[in-house]
């Protein structure tokens, strides 16, 4: 039997990876295999997945569309290998990649016939002003999606819901618009139902230039941090940052980790389990455009916040 294949898309702290952990957290028996794209070198996106483990395939230091072309789809032809084989795979791409590009890679006649692309789902940030909308990746992202999720619909107005959803609809005519609460989307329209259903393939349109555009500097440490520090560090980086992520150990909580994530402007922190030996304690991967923020600067920045005890 084919293995139908979700690919999650949308910019940087957009909620893509909350889709998926909702997904894995709720797959109701179905065995689902997720390939996680990290953009950065510190891998941080497999650990915020839930379970973690033989189910997920994490690809590192790149973007699927690109210098990951090769990996994705001999990752693929590893998961459809497996006993026993998944029923679903999902794929989330990077914030900072065109679904077009992927969309073509997974139209290999090998992989259509083993691993057909059935839904792409774009994952929107319901906060973010609908001028957004007009950033060329963005609007590839949005061109390509049969699904939309509004994401942090419950952090908006119901005008600027609206606005959003207008200016999508003007854009993607063609796609489901659904409201995503703490990323929870309907699996049904995600996933087929009907077991004898055989996705038509797609055209991923005009294969455009890539321009690198953003890049990441990751800042790790084997001592904890002040958490009052950090969080004055991160205030003062934020204005330069795209996204930011990462895993750290507190002074105030030793032995704790705490997950950080800042996505539209916005910072976020959660408990996050318990360190794992051999692995530096703290772990932050920055995001920002290119040439906007130096590693010295970031150096800079992050060293005051370890505890010098």
């Amino acid at each position: 039997m084919p293995v139908p294949i979700l690919l999650v898309a949308g910019f940087l702290g957009a909620g893509k990876t909350t889709v998926v952990n909702h997904l894995l957290a709720h797959a109701e028996g179905r065995r689902i295999a997720a390939v996680v794209n990290d953009f950065g070198a510190v891998n941080i996106d497999a650990e915020l997945i839930a379970g973690a483990s033989d189910g997920v395939v994490s690809l590192s230091n790149g973007c699927i569309c690109c210098t990951l072309e090769g990996d994705l789809l001999r990752t693929l032809a590893t998961l459809l290998r497996r006993d026993p084989r998944p029923e679903f795979i999902v794929i989330e791409t990077s914030g900072v990649a065109d679904p077009s590009d992927i969309v073509r890679n997974l139209m290999d006649p090998v992989i259509w016939k083993e691993a057909p692309l059935e839904t792409v789902l774009c994952v929107v940030d319901a906060t973010q002003p609908a001028s957004v909308l007009n950033d060329a990746l963005v609007r590839s992202q949005l061109r390509a999606a049969d699904v939309v999720a509004l994401n942090k619909v419950d952090l908006v107005d119901a005008g600027s819901r609206t606005q959003m959803r207008d200016a999508i609809r003007a854009l993607r005519p063609a796609a489901v618009i659904v409201d995503a609460m703490h990323g929870e989307v309907p699996t049904a329209l995600l996933f087929p139902t009907d077991i004898d259903h055989v996705p038509e393939p797609r055209e991923p349109g005009p294969r455009r230039p890539t321009v690198d555009r953003f890049e990441t500097l990751s800042w790790t440490s084997e001592r904890p941090v002040s958490l009052p520090r950090l969080q004055q560090a991160i205030g003062r980086l934020a204005p330069k940052l795209a996204r930011a992520k990462g895993l750290f150990e507190t002074t105030e909580q030793p032995g704790r980790l705490m997950v950080f994530q800042l996505a539209g402007g916005r910072a976020t922190l959660a408990p996050g389990g318990v360190s794992a030996p051999g692995v530096p304690r703290t772990r932050i991967v920055f995001i920002a455009e290119l040439g906007v923020l130096s590693r010295a600067e970031i150096d800079r920045i992050m060293e005051g916040c370890v505890d010098a005890g």
